[in-house]
């Protein structure tokens, strides 16, 4: 080993890249995990437990039941309020919720000034004091309904009566949403625990106890797992109306599982798929790195054979060489995988992500225990063929030349069939994985994926002696008009077919991987951009905060609609018309439905092919709509009104809408005096959205209208954030995968040309230039890099669709999307490695005289 230092270094560096591309890989997927989950529960904060209720029952008797368990610091209902805060003549509808008995159960945090303690204390979103054009110490009126006694009509019907309070409220402080918990609402203003209390009771009247449907719960720091289980238990049985408690972990994953047809897709995708890719191909690259290395050390072993060593003693010392060196290049492997990954989360704050990224990686033992074992147990299986071989030859026989080795017949046989059967046999379980993927079987889908895939890909690698170099050297004759150089580089990429095949395919691997990468991304990129805009149709909402006589939403003035059309950044402002419309049967159904102008629509939602339907005469109905209200298989529907009734043939949609459709010619048939009562509007692409949203409800302030304005834009754009960073940690990883092909190209092709150095030799001696010989060996390295690339492009685009078709077919069609951008970078990174790897070798074979080198050995 200290006499190979050199050759070993190379192996050395592939092997601790590939093991530190599967510790950041592994690292990256708890990173991504934890990042996409503490999103989801941002709205949870720092609470051990949350307890549950899917009937929104919970009492303050059983919030102070759960503050009565042995264990239990803290727990405050997760309730909120709304009033309308006025000042100096500006009024802005707003979210409240109560200040926390323990910090770690809110998600807002103080940027300047103090938490509310008093009743006539509130604090405020900073963009909000900014409309109202108040700061810390100014008072800002609060106007909200109190409930009162029930009251029975002439006609026998319950009315409620009440009235509406002022309320004076000084500003304390001003508080910021860090992660937009309350993003979807336009923020939440804070107001003391007990005047929330206070107020949620006024709402609910007298006589009626306000209910929540969840409360967070924080324990002891000092907690460990079996204190937070035996608080668990304790909290079902002192909350019987709780339907469950769960940890906010838990209440992420179910929340992510649910987005996702029940399916851990954070899990599956990013951690079991991307660490068993990276296992498999880090694999290959050391493998194949390592039996050049060991390969061309055979006549070394041979002459050891000749002065006494034995069969085993040489077996066995190659095997002891690869296992020190695999497992010292390894643990480097890991400690830089691991310093990459910590030095990303340090830097990403820089970069104002939006999203909780943690400061620090998690260390577990699969961290550390898989890249270990691949770095020593694939090193040594590399090993394992190519000591055998050099420990059984004969000594005499080894030590003779040997120009260009050739496969023996049997051998090629047995390696052509193996070849056939692995690419055809794993391509075949490769699309039985994309079948049970899109069948909802998405574990037993994606483990057939990867597996078959793997296979498919080893079928490909063994089989590329037979046919990659005939291909390599096809290509080459193409060029070969242009000289005599490109004529000796087609040449001699077929006459060692076992050299092109291993040269290229180094590459190979490591571009797959990076065109599997960037395709599934892209291909994934595009699902979830499809899934958020069926599950947030439309960005912007305003709407009336009253009601008229007849239970229906009051108009937005047409003050308001102008304020909102004149705000820049958006793509389209509709207003549209909310009804609850009933049947004609007095048993039927009630239909809730939006009756827009089908253009208008267009203009707003985030799906407007899924509403291509929507004309007079049809109601478009949705899936879920008709399964929520009992309209599954319905023809037509005949809807009543004060104005009459109107039938309309009902057409069925699989848009994620919680409304029907119809145009307002049709709605006017049954109500034709009800006007539009919600305003509409979408968010143009490339547009700050918390600025637009911001810049809307600025607009929206000064028309002296009470309206609410919420933008589940920006709860759409906090999952988009997600998926950014989800797909910036594979962008990084694509990096280490570019790197690992670098290497294992260079390595292959420097090895074979100081493997060559006779060859080169007699060349120059019959007159070839030093020019000609460069530009020879340049030639045959950009011709083997650029086939082993277009291959591994190929491949990588199949790979990488079947990968995310198989991961996120619960979400819809997942379309093959070819980043065009990427690949052609790959393709030129391919050919500079091709020339490089070739040109710095031949430098020193061009300096090296004819006649001394072809007395070398």
């Amino acid at each position: 080993m200290r006499r190979s230092l050199g050759r070993l270094a190379s192996a050395g560096i592939a092997i601790t890249i590939g093991t530190a591309f599967v510790a950041a890989t592994l690292l990256a997927g708890n990173v991504i995990t934890r990042t996409t989950y503490d999103q989801v529960a941002a709205g949870l904060a720092d609470s051990d437990l949350v307890v549950f209720d899917d009937n929104e029952s919970l009492t303050d008797a059983d919030v102070e039941a759960v503050r009565g368990v042995e264990g239990v610091v803290a727990a405050d209902t997760q309730a909120m309020s709304y009033t309308e805060l006025n000042h100096a003549g500006t009024s802005i509808f707003q979210g409240i919720v109560g200040t926390a008995s323990d910090e770690r159960l809110t998600p807002l945090e103080v940027a300047d000034g103090a938490w509310p303690a008093k009743d006539s204390e509130i604090a405020l979103p900073a963009d909000v004091a900014e409309r109202l054009g108040v700061s810390i110490g100014d008072v800002v009126a609060s106007s909200r309904w109190v409930a009162g006694e029930p009251e029975i009509a002439d006609d026998g019907s319950e009315m409620y009566g009440g009235e509406e309070v002022v309320d004076k409220l000084t500003v304390t402080g001003l508080v910021d949403d860090p992660y937009a918990a309350y993003g979807a609402m336009g923020g939440a203003a804070v107001v003391a625990q007990q005047t929330l209390a206070q107020w949620r009771a006024d709402e609910a009247g007298p006589g009626t106890e306000p209910t929540a449907g969840s409360v967070v719960v924080a324990l002891d720091p000092s907690a460990d797992a079996d204190a937070v289980d035996e608080v668990r238990a304790a909290l079902a049985a002192a909350v019987p109306a709780a339907t469950d408690v769960t940890t906010t972990e838990e209440y992420a994953e179910k929340s992510v599982a649910s987005m996702s047809g029940g399916q851990d897709i954070i899990f599956l995708v990013f951690v079991m798929t991307f660490a068993a890719v990276a296992l498999v191909v880090a694999g290959l690259v050391i493998a194949n790195t390592f039996q050049v290395l060991v390969a061309q050390r055979a006549r070394t072993l041979a002459l050891l054979r000749c002065v006494g060593a034995t069969t085993g003693q040489l077996y066995r010392s190659v095997l002891l060489e690869a296992a020190i060196l695999g497992t010292v290049a390894s643990v480097v492997g890991i400690v830089l995988g691991s310093a990459l990954v910590q030095a990303g989360l340090m830097i990403a704050p820089a970069f104002d992500l939006g999203v909780p990224l943690p400061q620090a990686i998690t260390l577990s033992w699969p961290v550390f225990v898989a890249p270990l074992a691949v770095g020593i147990v694939v090193t040594l299986v590399a090993a394992l063929t190519p000591a055998l071989a050099a420990a059984r030859v004969a000594p005499l026989a080894a030590l003779r030349p040997s120009d260009a080795p050739t496969l023996q017949k049997g051998a090629g046989r047995v390696r052509a069939v193996f070849a056939v059967l692995a690419t055809v046999g794993g391509l075949a379980v490769l699309g039985l994985g994309v079948v049970l993927g899109l069948r909802g079987t998405i574990d037993l889908g994606l483990l057939a994926a990867v597996g078959g895939g793997t296979v498919s890909l080893i079928g490909v690698i063994v089989g590329s002696v037979f046919w990659l170099p005939k291909v390599t050297a096809g290509i080459g004759r193409l060029v070969g008009s242009t000289g005599p150089s490109a004529r000796l580089a087609a040449a001699n990429t077929l006459r060692n077919p076992r050299r092109t095949a291993a040269t290229s395919t180094a590459l190979l691997i490591g571009v797959t991987l990076v065109g599997m990468m960037t395709t599934g991304a892209a291909s994934a990129r595009v699902s979830m951009d499809n899934e958020l805009d069926a599950r947030y149709p439309v960005d912007l909402e305003v709407a009336s905060t009253t009601y008229d006589d007849d239970g229906q939403q009051a108009a937005v003035p047409s003050v308001v609609t102008n304020a909102v059309d004149g705000v820049p950044g958006l793509r389209g402002v509709t207003e549209v018309t909310s009804v609850t419309a009933t049947t004609a049967d007095e048993d039927g159904p009630v239909v809730p439905a939006i009756a827009v102008a089908p253009d208008a629509l267009r203009a707003v939602v985030n799906t407007p092919d899924e509403l291509g339907d929507l004309r007079p005469g049809t109601l478009v109905v949705p899936d879920q709509v008709a399964t929520s209200y009992g309209l599954e298989g319905l023809d037509e529907i005949e809807l009543k009104g004060p104005g009459g009734t109107t039938t309309l043939d009902v057409v069925g949609s699989d848009v994620q809408y919680a409304w029907a459709f119809m145009v307002p010619e049709d709605l006017a048939a049954i109500y034709p005096d009800l006007r539009p009562n919600l305003v509409w509007a979408g968010v143009a692409d490339g547009e700050d959205v918390a600025g637009t949203v911001a810049a809307v409800q600025d607009a929206v302030s000064t028309t002296d209208e009470v309206v609410e304005v919420t933008g589940a834009v920006v709860e759409r754009n906090s999952f988009q954030q997600v998926i950014d960073v989800i797909l910036g940690i594979v962008v990084g990883l694509l990096a280490v995968a570019v790197l690992i092909a670098l290497i294992g190209v260079a390595n292959t092709l420097s090895l074979s040309v100081i493997e060559r150095t006779r060859e080169s030799a007699m060349l120059r001696a019959i007159g070839l230039s030093k020019g000609q010989l460069r530009a020879t060996l340049a030639i045959e390295g950009m011709l083997i890099a650029g086939v082993g690339a277009v291959l591994g492009v190929l491949l990588g685009l199949l790979y990488g669709w079947a990968g995310a078709a198989t991961a996120l077919s619960v979400m819809g069609e997942v379309p093959l999307v070819v980043p065009w951008t990427d690949i052609a970078l790959v393709l030129g990174v391919a050919l500079v490695a091709g020339l490089v790897a070739s040109v710095v070798p031949a430098r020193a074979a061009v300096r090296t005289h004819p006649v001394a080198a072809l007395a070398a050995e």
